[in-house]
């Protein structure tokens, strides 16, 4: 390591500076590798490694033939991995590739300063993908790096060291934090520029808009977060916390899908947004942040009788309780909502219920269906609810176990669940307990969402992951409507009344350091999860309102943009002011010294002795004397003074009895 930095400090400003640059470039570069085509990423350290090792070796940068086969290639990759070079992928495919290439041109200031400006704009384009604190933290280190290595560029010849240049950086961000956040908090909130239908972000790990059995259990794997709840009343208890997502009602065998395509063709709007909601209870009121999930679609709450208040979101319900939204949700909303956690929903009589909540595909689980037969001949009575209980009873006296690898399943689902495997996932138990309900002739249907959740002692809101999330089902009873069962409560009542989960295996570290300090892991990940979600509520969500709902609190009666405008021109002119103020009074107060002996050189000027900028005090005081003698000694040695006060090992006399003394001089006329 010696010999490195040995190494590198005896190479040449060029190429040290050179060397800086490329590494602040891979920093930028290094966050957009999971978005970038293979290729990209591997041409990009590649010509970073080369470009390093030419500045280190001071071998000639390639011809323009290499530049221009290398260009092709970009060219002819992004098009062969988008197929355009339009839009925001392909776009900062070609500008990351872009940035690498122009360091193999890197031969004058001009060409320097255009890979600071498009490093600048490549750091931009990380925000693109994510917002996230780690992201935004990464960014500033890189910001200061290219700000350091714009200043060290301005810098006069010689060697100056790196760590001047950073200061500099540094104090320039600095100062210009203030403004920034002024901005932040004024300048209007539009919507995003490079929102392209065709560029929407690329699905993300969560609930899905079909059910295929199986393929739930992987998001217990996926210790993101979902969604974060602030409760504004008290929390209900956990078992009761239900957040409702899709809703699926039509099976073909394998997968689940939503009736509701096929009831918007039977029904007009307005019957899908007719739920026949009663609430029971009290309302609990709340505040939900959802991450990005790409879906159409809020969680709230089971259930929610009034419409979530998400700020320019069209919101409605359909008549199975789900609230969707207008367009997928590409970006962090919060919203509030009030929810009653007991409720009756549907209609009361089984006349008005809908067939295709009794439908079954042909041909598949035939001895799910015979288990039915024989559980309805145990029932005589027809008693809907007398099924269901039979059915749970099963579930808790069978044999079956909870678990996140129940294996694959086949064609027969429910028949393998029941009979062979007798363990799953919540999807499989909730998937045959709604095939076997059916099959009794019970009107049933299944609901996926998130169950549970944990709470961050540190700012106290309520987090949901995606390893919460869960199926349960809803059958139709006589007199009560839709009523939820839980069928994997029985099977794991674990698993919605505690903070109880099946985990995936950890990672080496953190289970090193549950094992070594199990607190103090958990301290640090509540911690960082705070810090995130101040993050995601006091900036990627300070939205319009929130930006109105400043002025308001400074008191605007009924906050307008135009007052937005006003009051941002009004801080931007007060800035401009106090800036030009600092820069008088800093010009005033620079090297009082210099300022002192500039006064002395206007007296003598008057006087007829014209000294240029550069003569010393000495020479100037030898000047007066051949020219006034005797009646310029008291001149000359004021001046000998002032000189000995800057640079004599003992300064003498201070600098302000100096300019007491400087009016009591007789000076020449």
């Amino acid at each position: 390591m010696l010999k490195l930095s040995a190494h590198l400090s005896g190479l040449p400003r060029e190429a040290r500076d050179t060397l800086f640059l490329l590494v602040v470039i891979g920093w930028v570069v290094v966050p957009h590798v999971p978005d970038l085509p293979w290729w990209c990423t591997l041409l990009a350290a590649g010509v970073l490694v080369w470009r390093g090792s030419l500045a280190i070796s001071g071998r000639p940068l390639p011809g323009r033939a290499w530049l221009i086969f290398l260009l092709l290639g970009t060219m002819l990759g992004t098009w062969a991995s988008h197929r355009t070079l339009l839009g925001r992928d392909a776009g900062v495919t070609l500008t990351v590739a872009l940035l690498a290439l122009k360091t193999l041109e890197l031969r004058a200031k001009r060409d320097a300063f255009v890979i600071f400006f498009l490093g600048f704009f490549t750091m931009l384009t990380n925000f693109f993908f994510s917002q996230s604190l780690t992201v935004a933290a990464a960014m500033l280190i890189a910001l200061l790096g290219l700000l350091t290595a714009l200043v060290n560029a301005h810098m006069p010849v010689g060697r100056p060291p790196l760590r001047e240049a950073a200061r500099t950086a540094g104090w320039m961000a600095l100062l210009g934090a203030p403004v920034m956040a002024v901005l932040f908090l004024l300048f209007p909130r539009l919507a995003p520029l490079w929102g392209i239908p065709a560029d929407a972000m690329s699905g993300r790990s969560g609930l899905s808009a079909q059910m295929e059995v199986g393929a739930m259990a992987s998001l217990a794997l996926d210790e993101s977060i979902a969604f974060r709840v602030r409760f504004l009343d008290a929390r209900p208890p956990q078992r009761d916390l239900y957040f409702r997502g899709p809703v699926f009602s039509e099976f073909d065998g394998r997968a689940w899908r939503p009736l509701l395509p096929r009831l918007a063709q039977r029904f007009p709007p307005p019957q899908l947004g007719n739920p026949q909601l009663v609430p029971l209870g009290p309302e609990i009121r709340y505040e939900l942040t959802l991450e990005p999930n790409n879906r159409p679609w809020l969680l709230a709450l089971d259930a929610t009788t009034t419409a979530p208040s998400a700020p320019g979101v069209d919101v409605a319900m359909t008549s199975e309780l789900q609230w969707v939204t207008s367009r997928p949700v590409v970006d962090l909303l919060r919203y509030r909502a009030a929810s009653h956690v007991n409720f009756r929903q549907g209609p009361q009589r089984r006349g008005l219920v809908l067939p295709e909540y009794r439908q079954l595909p042909p041909g598949f689980n035939p001895r799910t269906i015979e288990l039915a037969a024989r559980l309805v001949r145990e029932n005589p009575v027809g008693d809907s609810m007398a099924l269901v209980q039979s059915a749970l009873h099963l579930l808790r006296t069978g044999g079956y176990t909870y678990t996140l690898a129940p294996g694959v399943y086949g064609q027969h689902t429910a028949d393998e669940f029941w009979f062979d495997r007798k363990e799953g996932f919540c999807e499989h138990i909730a998937s045959a307990f709604v095939v076997l309900m059916r099959a009794a002739g019970v009107p049933a249907r299944l609901v996926t969402g998130y169950q549970g959740g944990q709470p961050n002692t540190l700012d106290g809101y309520w987090i949901v992951r995606q390893s919460d999330a869960h199926a349960w089902t809803e059958v139709w009873l006589e007199g009560r409507g839709w009523v939820r069962i839980d069928p994997t409560s029985v099977v794991a009542p674990n698993r919605t009344g505690s903070f109880e989960r099946l985990t995936a295996p950890r990672g080496v570290l953190e289970a090193a350091m549950e094992t070594v300090n199990p607190n103090l892991s958990a301290l640090l990940r509540a911690s960082w999860e705070a810090m995130n979600n101040s993050w995601n509520q006091w900036v990627l969500n300070y939205t319009q309102s929130r930006q109105l709902n400043l002025l308001h609190h400074l008191g605007f009666d009924a906050p307008t943009w135009e007052d937005l405008a006003r009051l941002l021109i009004g801080v931007v002119v007060a800035v401009a002011l106090a800036g030009a103020a600092w820069s008088w009074w800093d010009r005033l107060q620079h090297d009082p010294w210099l300022r002192l002996l500039s006064r002395a050189r206007q007296r003598l000027r008057r006087a007829g002795v014209d000294t240029g900028a550069a003569t010393p005090p000495r020479e100037i005081a030898n000047l007066v004397t051949r020219k006034f003698g005797e009646d310029a000694r008291g001149l000359a040695q004021w001046l000998l003074k002032l000189e000995a006060q800057r640079y004599a090992s003992s300064p003498g006399a201070s600098l302000a009895a100096l300019r007491r003394e400087f009016h009591k001089i007789p000076w020449p006329h």
